[in-house]
């Protein structure tokens, strides 16, 4: 049932002066449930009325017919809705156990295909904290989007081309050996490009045997185009068993180079429409009407740049999918780049550039400081991960050191942790990493969340896992009125989280709805025979089936035990 509606039904006869879709866009829930459950403030009928907005509630209140609700009372300024609690709880108890993990789906994106550009390491470089976000944003968002029934296409865009291979060619030449590169292949590609670039400050030589060693490979030089594709097969391994430890996968692993011999097109176009203009020995698009600086496509020597293959990206990715979104999950540091890459596409006369979103977000820090590969201070993805899982299993070891299956639970908390952990921070927000604090069982943590929903499991185990009916559900206890009040809110949160490209929505919701839950279940005893223990076990089996459908969208996973 809907609601705000049935509050905005009650107030279209008295409030003549608002249409109803007026009154449904005011509508506003207050901060507690003393306050009622929904509440209509009136500060905007007192310049209509010529009366103070206390008095307009109170007279609103003795005018509207109140029987579809428990009660309806004036508060200062506010009209104030209080539902009637046993109809709503049998509602809303009834559509979640009859949906179960499809509850909050919905027939939005009919199926609209969304190509999600995301995670995007870098060959010969291990994946470290600083992908994270990339990664668990962009598979969030994809699991969102598919929740509301669009179809998105998760693309890994690999930097596997540019003068860093000319720097990493070099580099193997001169320190590297097959045998170690064969041994431990990330770690030792890492180690000779973070030496070349200690060596080259005082050899500055070494950059022009990287330039003539990244011009062979664009000329397909037999050699380094072996050591290129060796590099990234090698670092393609790597990369897919972290992703596989995430449970994380994509439908398009084509990088960079993959547009290598699609950028002449590019040129081709901008040039027919008289969008190039050289600008000392560069060619450029002049994006001034826009407000920026000009979009540089081709260098003086004629090398094209990082837009003109982001362009090439963009166009392959409209023929191939006829998005109806396209999404670039990158850096908020890329910005201006993708305003750019939207401003040239516009001017080429592709519309569907308004289509193209860039996600930004802000930075995971160590003490304060950016990580960055080049100057060697790097946290390894798979590291951190290990870390967890071992945080983790320290803690189900002391809690419930009989539980089956300890590794894979472990597994499952520590990993998750850190996904929970990166997507409950606003994506804009920058965020330290501190593995104690993600890893813990208290406070606004993943395993917290996931330790409600194991509760949740626990207590319809210890009721003899009953089959509940999905309909006639009413539960009049006020002390489940939170509860029930969030697990309605669901439906409105995926799309709110879809709206605003934000998981974080979704995680603080699982929070709310856990936090919620664990009040109740403390100040409750939920396995008594009473007319109504039929209806606390429904409450029981929504608040688990929202906690673990909440969790699976952000990608963690919800153990039944703990």
């Amino acid at each position: 049932m809907d609601y705000k509606q049935q509050v905005t039904d009650a107030l279209a006869p008295t409030l003549t002066d608002l249409t109803p879709d007026e009154i449904k866009a005011k509508i506003e829930q207050p901060k507690t449930s003393k306050q009622g459950d929904l509440a209509f403030p009136t500060f905007t009928l007192a310049k209509i009325m010529h009366k103070a907005p206390q008095m307009i509630a109170g007279e609103i209140v003795e005018r509207i017919d109140q029987s579809n609700f428990e009660k309806v009372v004036a508060m200062g300024p506010y009209v104030n809705f209080f539902f009637k609690k046993a109809a709503f709880s049998a509602d809303i108890l009834g559509q979640v156990l009859t949906d179960g993990a499809d509850f909050g789906n919905a027939k939005i994106g009919e199926q609209g295909q969304v190509p999600i550009d995301m995670s995007s390491p870098n060959i010969a470089k291990p994946i470290s904290m600083g992908h994270l976000r990339s990664t668990v944003i962009g598979n969030a968002l994809a699991n969102i989007l598919t929740k509301i029934d669009y179809k998105p296409v998760k693309i890994n865009h690999l930097g596997d081309w540019g003068t860093q291979f000319g720097k990493l060619i070099t580099a193997y030449k001169m320190w590297g050996s097959e045998a170690e590169v064969k041994a431990d292949p990330i770690n030792n590609l890492l180690k000779y490009y973070v030496r070349f670039h200690k060596e080259d400050v005082d050899h500055p030589e070494m950059d022009d045997v990287a330039r003539d060693w990244f011009k062979k490979l664009e000329n397909g030089d037999e050699e380094a185009l072996a050591l290129w594709k060796w590099f990234r097969s090698e670092s393609l391994k790597a990369f897919k068993k972290i992703y596989k430890r995430l449970d994380i996968d994509f439908d398009s692993f084509k990088g960079e180079a993959f547009y290598n011999d699609k950028m002449d097109e590019i040129v081709d176009i901008l040039e027919s429409k008289g969008l190039l203009h050289e600008s000392q020995g560069a060619e450029v698009v002049d994006l001034s009407k826009y407000d920026l600086n000009p979009a540089l496509i081709k260098k003086s020597d004629g090398a094209t740049l990082y837009i003109t293959r982001d362009l090439a990206a963009a166009l392959y990715r409209k023929r191939t999918y006829d998005f109806v979104q396209s999404l670039y999950v990158v850096g908020n540091e890329q910005t201006n780049h993708f305003k750019q890459l939207k401003a040239v596409l516009k001017e080429m006369g592709f519309d569907w550039s308004d289509q193209i979103h860039h996600i930004p977000f802000g930075l995971i820090t160590q003490g304060g400081k950016k990580l960055s590969t080049r100057s060697g201070r790097v946290i390894l993805l798979d590291k951190v991960l290990d870390d967890a899982v071992a945080l983790a299993h320290k803690q189900i070891e002391a809690k419930n050191p009989d539980l089956a299956d300890k590794d894979a639970v472990a597994d499952a908390v520590g990993i998750g942790a850190v996904v929970f952990h990166d997507l409950k921070n606003e994506r804009m927000n920058n965020f330290d990493f501190n593995l104690e604090e993600v890893v813990r069982f208290e406070g606004e943590t993943g395993p917290y969340v996931q330790y409600a929903h194991a509760r949740a499991e626990s207590i319809l185990r210890k009721a003899g896992s009953p089959v509940i009916a999905a309909d006639g559900q009413a539960l009049s206890d006020p002390a489940a009125w939170d509860t029930l009040k969030l697990l309605s809110e669901f439906p409105t949160i995926v799309v709110r989280a879809s709206d605003e490209y934000e998981p974080s929505v979704v995680a603080k919701y699982a929070i709310h709805l856990a936090k919620a839950f664990n009040k109740y279940y403390g100040n409750t005893k939920i396995l008594v025979e009473d007319d109504e223990l039929k209806a606390r076990l429904a409450l029981v089996k929504s608040v688990s089936i929202v906690l673990k459908e909440a969790l699976r969208l952000l990608g963690v996973k919800a153990p039944d035990e703990m």
